[in-house]
């Protein structure tokens, strides 16, 4: 039995979804089109494998809910999670996954979105909920602070004191993923796959003989 990490985002589902998430808040009214502009600025650049300043970008984001009541955020994603992406599931997921499951794996979520969406994705694809982004909450509302990191170099950081609590080895592990940002994890990990990769992950991939992988083909 190893473990098997799952990207979410361009990898388990065929869209970023914190471009979906704004999209939503935006024709809501909760949000401006100048955060919309300025948010798919910095998923663009993190898409393209460039993390440099999204830390600070993501932080800014954050403190944007500062007072805001943590169940009024958990019911909005559940309900926008279950509207705008649960569909958006690629084709050979399953396969992938089932394959997983039948081997005896456990099937971890590792993940740079929110918390709560990562809690919906792992209900409905019945996933572990490994790593995501968590954030302050006192007395039941936001902070303006980040909790846990969960993109980059953060990732596999995350992911290795997740293993370390329970019990389980990076070196027995699988990695799916498409981003050129995730490479730290996929070093780490005894089977990093390509999964849909960005032009510099496959660059990466091809140079170290890592599995490429086209789920919607």
């Amino acid at each position: 039995m190893a473990v098997a990490f799952f990207d979410l985002d361009r990898t388990l589902i065929d869209c970023n979804s914190g471009r979906l998430w704004m999209q939503s808040e935006w024709k809501q009214g909760r949000i401006g089109l100048r955060t919309v502009a300025w948010g798919t600025y910095w998923l663009t650049k993190y898409h393209l494998g460039y993390s440099g300043g999204l830390e600070e970008a993501y932080l800014q984001g954050v403190k944007s809910l500062t007072g805001q009541c943590e169940n009024d955020i958990e019911r909005q994603t559940h309900d926008w999670f279950h509207r705008e992406v649960a569909h958006r599931l690629r084709r050979g997921a399953l396969s992938v996954l089932a394959a997983h499951r039948q081997k005896g794996d456990r099937i971890v979520l590792a993940t740079s979105a929110s918390i709560y969406e990562a809690r919906c994705a792992a209900k409905t694809w019945e996933m572990e909920l490994g790593v995501s982004t968590s954030f302050v909450v006192e007395e039941g509302r936001f902070s303006g602070d980040v909790d846990e990191w969960a993109f980059g170099p953060h990732k596999w950081t995350a992911a290795q004191r997740w293993m370390e609590r329970e019990g389980e080895s990076l070196e027995e592990a699988y990695f799916y993923t498409d981003s050129k940002t995730d490479v730290p994890l996929m070093e780490r990990v005894g089977y990093p796959v390509a999964v849909h990769p960005d032009r510099k992950l496959r660059q990466i991939a091809l140079q170290r003989g890592w599995p490429i992988q086209m789920w919607d083909d």
